[in-house]
């Protein structure tokens, strides 16, 4: 069921762009609404990979859009960015104003912890992320 649910949600709004009946600014809007949704129910002291985020929205193998989003949130976004990683457990961040440095200190001010190569555990840290009505929640109006 939870594959149903993505490529659902996928075909979905491919279709209506396709069809006309929505903009590509729509399209866009409602897919950072879905990424930034997810980002927003990682707990605090949890830690979720770009790829898991991206699944989570519907979006599989989108990992890149899923980082391209969050480094275009604005600063005061209050979107816990800070909470996804790379899939190795790492940080991985290109934004020079926010910087890696940032990063670690904002997840060990969460109690996550990096051992002595800079690498988080996802299975003590990582999150186990959302039900298959939570993930069809992003996507109603209004969310």
């Amino acid at each position: 069921p939870r594959g149903y649910i993505f490529f659902t949600i996928t075909a979905f709004v491919s279709g209506l762009l396709a069809m006309g009946y929505l903009g590509r600014a729509a399209a866009l809007t409602v897919v950072i609404a879905a990424i930034v949704g997810v980002v927003r129910r990682i707990p605090r002291g949890r830690v979720t990979t770009y790829g898991a985020v991206a699944a989570r929205a519907g979006l599989p193998r989108q990992a890149r859009l899923v980082g391209k989003v969050l480094a275009g949130l604005p600063q005061d976004s209050g979107v816990p960015w800070q909470r996804v990683i790379n899939s190795a457990g790492r940080i991985s961040i290109s934004r020079a104003d926010l910087g890696a440095d940032l990063q670690r200190a904002l997840l060990e001010e969460e109690g996550i912890g990096f051992d002595a190569r800079g690498y988080v555990d996802l299975r003590r840290y990582g999150w186990e992320g959302m039900s298959p009505p939570d993930i069809e929640a992003l996507w109603q109006p209004g969310r």
